[in-house]
């Protein structure tokens, strides 16, 4: 369960009361700061929602004058002040409700535990403070609509975060939206966001280039679309009219799906498929494609989609080894190589010259030795084929076929060796990543981490958790992991563990980098955003502050649910006891909930039921026939609406929802146990049904207990059984499981679609907020015989009947329904009776005279730890009971009808408030402005020139020095811009794809780490001559057509430390003179010699970095020779 929910799968307490609440920490009270810090959580959008304080003295930011920002303003401003005056009413009033509720008994042994309610609050006590960019949204509400992915986009003018969808792409303005921005309706509190035209296929793989402002998504058809970023600038965003925005253009990739999907060092697009096909899109058809006008738009798609490279049909070793699917794909940009990976195996590429350099498996053993004696053979037999007469290269291509075919078979087999020896499915890879000191880091399915150098070595194999890991992201000098049980994990470069917390409970399936917040994508499409600082001092902070103020983002709701059930002894009721049963009740209640027992019985069914649930089927036309009569009494469709059932054998549970709270239900699970005949048959045993109730979990069970007045331990045992194994999923029609291209790993646990992934050894029942128990319970009265009882109920002495209960013995000494409540029972027993008998004459007349009992129960229990807790976010669920009462004048079977109302206040979390609260913290709070500056610093460090001039294959070596004493620095160079020389000017420098470099440019390493008052050096190498290589259906074409232009590029240094967002960049521009004229440095504009400026030096100076990260509008104001 996700929002405030997950709070208990992790013990903890909330120190925070209500009294401390209202004494805030004035700002003042804390040493001025200078200046703020350079750091995105200090970036202020133009759009940031700045609501009016309620008390000014609590903050020191006044309100925006924008006349759009200030109606959102006055609306938020007055959601906080109804949640304060509702905060301050229940906390200095006392209730005048006509409708008081009833006395109940408690069991004991509640508040320990399996038994003891989750603990809950306005912040999680031992996680970091996250920001929700997207609340767990409803299951119901989002098939086919399932995120799957998301990539952070930055084009120097906002970071942007896109999520792949089945049916589209998302976009949120990280920089304007980020604390603002609100949705209203279906997505409440999400925010602000834009989304593409709907698209025919799942987006599988979605990657971003910010140096040309694109995205990229690979979708399960094949296809591969090409997006512009938005410009926000004016509000919402450019694109067509209408909210929806198009792509700029969209080709067929592959006959199947696109799998993978990265973008190389060189700025070329490698995508995989199925069966180990690779494609590369060169970047240079890529920009032919994006230049053509609207009108030749159509030509485009043609046009790159033949463009392609087939490395698959190039390598015929490669297409021997590699067979399995292209999974995952990463690019290795500091030493210029391309991981593509299967489930078990590995091809390493040369980004370059796009050479296959390596296969490997998971154990690092290289997968075929004998590659050389395959080329050579290769190579000898295309050099007989060539002599040879037709007939004869027939019959070569043939054995050359045999051959292949021949080797893949060996290869099968020695495949299925290794995955009988090590244990091939619990190995799987799931997750890649490149740390910035050169290291890859995989993740699998058996959750331990692989780290590999930049060659494809194995070098050590940890472990820090046990379930599968999904998704990797590296910031700074840190990783994060996240797993399929919605931890996520922090590790520094050596694999050692920094913290870990459970951030959904969900699989968390996907990781992003963005605007100084990691992003994790759960598996149920909920977003969250957490400090890369995380874990770390500002993290109490942050917890400190944001419970502080509690009370401005609490919201309350009241609901009132009615609970029946009855033992209908195969019977069918006529109508009229229908509306005596619920329909009289149901006029003032918004959840009913109907538990039924003994729907259909007998050996025969009883059997079938049993194998149609090892099939996965359940139901029957007596079940069916009782949900259609109960629709009908309460008018389903026009005023409630069925949210779902569970029939095991003879015991069925309902639940309807009355049409204005519907959007607020969701995330319905089912579950059920049978207890008879060795725990298999259903004539005995439970059903449940779970749903998210205004993003709180409630929990509904319907019990069919042992019978018989000796059977109290098997009765006990019966309940316990339920409790600790019931496992709920989601009913088969609302799966999500056509989400194609997500981990097996995260597909096992999909069955647990609310979420909830318990610490080892909880039942799941436990994790819920509201638990309610109704059913034919069979306990019975003890030392007393049927006379006195019929006595006893003739003159309603229910006291002395009570003190007779098996089932109050029983709670009294804590041995069933732990913590439980029930109100005292003030009805008759409700078994047994004749049918068609009215009134207490119609008790058990026959041989057997059954003494009368109640039998037919309900119990609840809700998130209060004692009796007189309120609720609030630390118990965000507190219910009461106004009616318990048996249907008397009901005589179709032989047990009567029982129903309990409930009334149920819940607390919940107005996000769009807190997203604005916490910002709001991060802007004002001088301490943490300090702090936040403090743990962002970027090293000192000098480059030692900012021209380099290469000729004849010259290398040139780049010195960066890291003149911090203890800091270590991180750097990375991308090329910028990239021109030829004409007429001794540079043309308009334009970005490859992702900033990647010429073919002709080699930097390397192009990214590592210095030590802190160490020197790195990095070659920057020219090559031999560069050609203009096209390639048509994977053919190349004018295969010696040399460029010999002179050519110069930009390339951008970037330096930050470990937790750095806005990195320190330097230019450096490097000259290729092929032709060996050498050309002062002059103005494109006039042709006039360019002023002396500080960042033209000598090759042994040096020049500090600037802290300038301009990566594209600044290119045509640079200097030029």
């Amino acid at each position: 369960m996700d929002g405030q929910n997950d709070d208990a799968l992790l013990p903890g307490s909330n120190y925070h009361c209500y009294s401390e609440k209202f004494a805030f920490r004035s700002d003042s009270d804390e040493d001025s700061a200078d200046g703020g810090a350079n750091f995105s959580f200090d970036d202020a959008s133009s759009n940031h929602q700045k609501a009016p304080r309620i008390f000014d003295r609590f903050y020191n930011s006044s309100s925006s004058d924008d006349d759009e920002e200030d109606a959102t303003s006055s609306s938020n401003y007055q959601r906080r002040l109804d949640y304060m005056l509702q905060f301050l009413d229940r906390k200095l009033s006392t209730s005048s409700s006509n409708n008081q509720p009833l006395p109940e008994f408690t069991g004991s042994g509640g508040g320990i535990g399996v038994f003891k309610p989750p603990i809950r609050g306005p912040v999680h006590p031992n996680r970091p403070v996250s920001l929700e960019i997207r609340p767990h949204p409803l299951g119901e509400t989002q098939v086919g609509r399932f995120l799957r992915n998301v990539v952070c986009v930055s084009d120097g003018n906002g970071p942007q975060l896109w999520a792949g969808s089945e049916c589209g792409l998302r976009v949120w303005d990280l920089k304007n939206d980020i604390y603002g921005g609100i949705v209203e309706g279906e997505e409440d509190g999400t925010v602000r966001f834009r989304e593409s035209a709907q698209v025919a296929a799942a987006a599988l793989c979605v990657v971003g280039d910010g140096g040309n402002r694109l995205v990229w998504s690979g979708h399960k058809d094949g296809r591969i679309m090409c997006w512009k970023m938005l410009d926000f600038s004016n509000g919402r965003g450019n694109g067509d009219s209408g909210n929806e925005f198009q792509e700029l253009l969209s080709w067929q990739a592959h006959r199947g799906p696109v799998l993978s999907m990265v973008v190389s060092s060189y700025g070329d697009l490698w995508c995989g498929s199925e069966g180990g096909a690779i494609k590369i899109w060169p970047w240079e058809a890529i920009e032919k494609s994006l230049a053509l006008t609207t009108g030749e738009r159509h030509m485009a798609s043609l046009s790159v989609e033949r463009s392609y490279i087939d490395l698959r049909s190039q390598n015929s070793i490669y297409s021997n080894i590699f067979t399995s699917d292209v999974k995952y794909m990463l690019s290795d940009h500091s030493v210029a190589k391309v991981w593509t990976a299967g489930y078990q195996s590995f091809a390493l590429w040369d980004a370059r010259t796009r050479e296959l350099l390596k296969v490997f498996n998971i154990d690092g053993q290289i997968e075929n030795l004998s590659l050389d004696s395959l080329a050579e053979d290769e190579m000898r037999m295309k050099y007989v084929s060539s002599n040879s007469k037709e007939k004869t290269q027939n019959s070569f291509n043939f054995f050359q076929r045999s051959r292949n075919v021949i080797l893949g078979a060996a290869d099968a087999v020695r495949r299925a060796a290794v995955k009988g020896a090590f244990g091939d499915d619990s190995r799987r890879v799931e997750a890649l990543v490149a740390t910035s000191d050169g290291m890859i880091w995989i993740g699998c399915s058996n959750g331990s981490l692989l780290q590999w150098d930049g060659n494809g070595t194995r070098l050590q194999d940890i472990q820090h958790h046990s379930f599968a890991v999904h998704s990797l992201c590296t910031v700074g000098a840190r990783i994060w992991v996240g797993y399929t049980s919605g931890t996520v994990q922090v590790l520094d470069l050596n694999g050692d563990l920094l913290g870990q917390w459970v951030a959904h409970n969900s699989p968390v399936i996907d990781l992003a980098v963005g605007a100084g917040y990691v992003f994790t994508l759960a598996n149920h499409g909920g977003i969250r955003g957490w400090s890369i600082t995380s874990p770390g001092p500002l993290d109490n902070m942050f917890r400190a502050e944001l419970a502080g103020k509690e009370f401005l983002y609490t919201r309350l709701e009241n609901l009132k649910i009615l609970a029946g059930t009855w033992n209908v002894g195969q019977e069918r009721a006529a109508p009229d006891s229908f509306i005596s049963w619920l329909g009289s009740a149901a006029a003032d209640v918004d959840i009913i909930v109907v538990g039924l027992q003994e729907v259909e019985m007998g050996a025969g069914f009883l059997a079938m039921s049993a194998a149609k649930e090892t099939m996965g089927l359940e139901g029957s036309s007596a079940g069916q026939w009782w949900l259609d009569m109960i629709g009908k009494t309460l008018d389903e469709g026009s005023t409630f609406s069925s949210v779902g059932s569970r029939q095991l054998a003879g015991l069925l549970i309902s639940v309807w929802v009355r049409n204005n709270i519907r959007a607020h239900v969701g995330d319905v699970d089912v579950a059920a146990v049978p207890c008879g005949l060795g725990r298999t048959i259903g004539n005995k045993g439970a059903v449940g049904l779970r749903m998210r109730v205004y993003g709180r979990v409630m929990c509904f069970v319907n019990c069919h207990f042992a019978a018989h007045l000796g059977a109290v331990n098997r009765r006990n045992a019966d309940f316990d059984y339920v409790y600790r194994t019931m496992i709920f999923s989601r009913p088969s029609n609302n799966l999500n499981v056509v989400a194609a291209g997500v981990s097996s790993a995260v597909q096992m646990l999909r069955t647990n679609t609310m979420g909830i992934n318990n610490v080892e050894g909880t039942p799941e029942i436990s994790e819920a907020d509201m638990v309610v128990f109704l059913g034919d319970f069979n306990y019975r009265l003890d030392g007393i015989s049927y006379d006195e009882a019929r006595d006893f109920v003739s003159q309603r002495c229910f006291d002395w009947l009570r003190e007779r209960d098996q089932l109050r013995a029983e709670m009294e000494a804590g041995h069933v329904f732990q913590g439980m409540r029930e109100a005292v029972i003030k009805f008759p027993p409700t078994y047994k009776f004749e049918r068609n008998q009215p009134g207490l004459a119609g008790y058990d007349s026959g041989e057997k005279k059954r003494v009368p009992a109640w039998c037919d129960r309900i119990l609840y229990r809700d998130s209060r730890s004692t009796s007189a807790s309120t609720c609030s976010l630390d118990f965000p669920v507190v219910a009461s009971i106004l009616q318990y009462e048996a249907c008397m004048d009901v005589t179709d079977s032989d047990h009567k009808p029982v129903r309990c109302i409930l009334s149920v206040e819940v607390a919940r979390v107005d996000e769009t408030v807190r997203r604005q609260e916490f910002g709001e913290i991060i802007k004002s709070n001088d301490k943490i402005k300090r702090l936040l500056k403090e743990l962002t610093k970027v090293p000192e460090a000098f480059v030692s020139t900012n021209n380099i001039i290469l000729q004849n294959q010259d290398t040139s070596i780049l010195r960066i020095s890291n003149k911090s004493k203890k800091d270590r620095a991180l750097y990375e160079i991308v090329c910028e811009g990239l021109s030829t020389i004409e007429d001794g000017q540079a043309s308009e420098h334009r970005p490859r794809g992702s900033f990647g470099f010429p073919m002709w440019l080699e930097v390397s390493p192009a990214a590592g780490i210095i030590e802190a008052d160490q020197i790195a050096e990095i070659s920057i190498r020219a090559d031999e001559y560069q050609t203009l290589e096209e390639f048509v259906d994977g053919v190349p074409q004018n295969f010696w057509c040399e460029d010999s232009r002179d050519k110069e590029v930009v390339l951008l240094v970037k330096v930050q430390g470990r937790c750095t967002v806005d990195p320190k960049c330097h230019r450096i521009r490097v000259r290729y003179s092929i032709t060996g004229k050498l050309t002062p440095m002059i103005r494109k504009d006039d042709n006039t010699p360019a002023p002396v400026q500080s960042n033209m030096l000598h090759r042994s100076d040096f020049h500090q970095l600037s802290g300038s990260c301009d990566f594209v509008d600044h290119l045509i104001n640079l200097d030029s020779p």
